[in-house]
């Protein structure tokens, strides 16, 4: 029985989302640990299942004991992409311990009755963002028609319907959108080989959304680039804004129903004043539009860790993730 809060962070010191969040529960006189995955070959964890879970993890010298741990944050990237793994290749010794480590601290955060934000296994829907738009669709949110094909005739007719057609990554790793421009017609050829996803081009004024637990910040995002993440020449503006009680009460059904207590949707009003939602972050990188808004969403979230909100609950599905499941690749700045 946790006699006390102790809210463990996962993932990498570095990482902005994260330091945000453990500031906050200094702030708060919130006992945490760090797991640091740049210590991954000074980290050993053990995991045992039966009636009980007992689990008990080592970095260096300190000691964790995960079964009294009452929350955890869950942000992990892929530790094959640290210099130091990476460098050894996949036959070393150092390899297999960061998998090790990897997947035994991935399946333990799924089966572990601590509050966890996000379960690996919820956050997996983001893998494939055809399969999310599917859910956001039955959900009742509008999205834009999609393509994925390697046809090139197929596509042109998709061009030609939309007349403005945008391409994107189908998986969770990053990529930058773009819109389709006569200069591309010559690379079509090149779909063959590169089964790729297209969407109608929505028009419209975008919108991000962060839900923590019963609390919700909305920003409205101006910027003229394709992808406001890459803005290139184009100024951007990010300011807080208020939500439709109907948009508001749409999100807080797709966050329920995903099994995510933390998010970042994408919305786009369009000038008509119809809503499209384009992606569920489960992981968001909230801090820049903290930053650029003023709005409390590290506090939130340290808040909503230090609550246990859904403590003794476990998770429905059960079973390691891993570098294969819904980890990041570590952004090239941190390695």
């Amino acid at each position: 029985m946790r006699d006390r809060t102790l809210v463990l962070l996962w993932g990498l010191e570095s990482d902005p989302p994260l330091a945000a969040i453990r500031q906050q529960l200094r702030s708060l006189d919130v006992p945490n640990e760090f797991i640091d995955q740049r210590q991954i070959l000074d980290t050993d964890v053990q995991l045992n299942v039966g009636k009980d879970i007992d689990a008990s993890l080592r970095i260096g010298e300190r000691e964790i004991d995960l079964s009294a741990v009452t929350a955890v944050y869950v942000r992990p990237y892929d530790s094959h992409q640290l210099p130091e793994i990476a460098n050894a290749g996949p036959h070393s010794l150092a390899w297999q311990h960061a998998t090790e480590v990897d997947d035994i601290l991935a399946s333990w955060s799924e089966m572990t009755s601590a509050f966890v934000v996000n379960r690996l296994g919820a956050m997996a829907s983001n893998c494939s963002k055809p399969y999310q738009l599917q859910q956001i669709q039955s959900l009742g949110f509008g999205v834009p028609e999609t393509l994925i094909t390697n046809d090139p005739v197929t596509m042109q007719a998709f061009w030609d319907k939309h007349g403005t057609v945008i391409y994107k990554s189908a998986s969770a790793i990053r990529s930058r959108v773009a819109r389709l421009r006569p200069e591309h017609v010559e690379r079509l050829g090149d779909l063959a080989s590169c089964p790729t996803q297209f969407q109608q081009h929505v028009t419209g004024i975008e919108h991000r959304v962060h839900v923590v637990g019963e609390e919700m910040f909305a920003s409205e995002v101006l910027c003229g680039a394709d992808d406001y993440r890459y803005p290139d020449q184009y100024p951007v503006e990010i300011r807080a804004c208020c939500l439709p009680q109907e948009i508001e009460q749409q999100v807080r059904r797709l966050t329920a129903a995903l099994q995510l207590p933390v998010a970042g949707i994408d919305l786009r009003k369009t000038p008509d004043g119809e809503w499209f939602c384009f992606e569920v972050n489960p992981s968001p990188a909230f801090t820049c539009y903290e930053g650029a808004t003023g709005q409390p969403i590290a506090s939130a979230i340290a808040r909503l860790l230090a609550n246990g909100s859904g403590k003794g609950e476990s998770a429905d599905r059960i079973g390691p993730m891993g570098p294969t499941g819904p980890m990041r690749p570590i952004p090239p700045k941190l390695q």
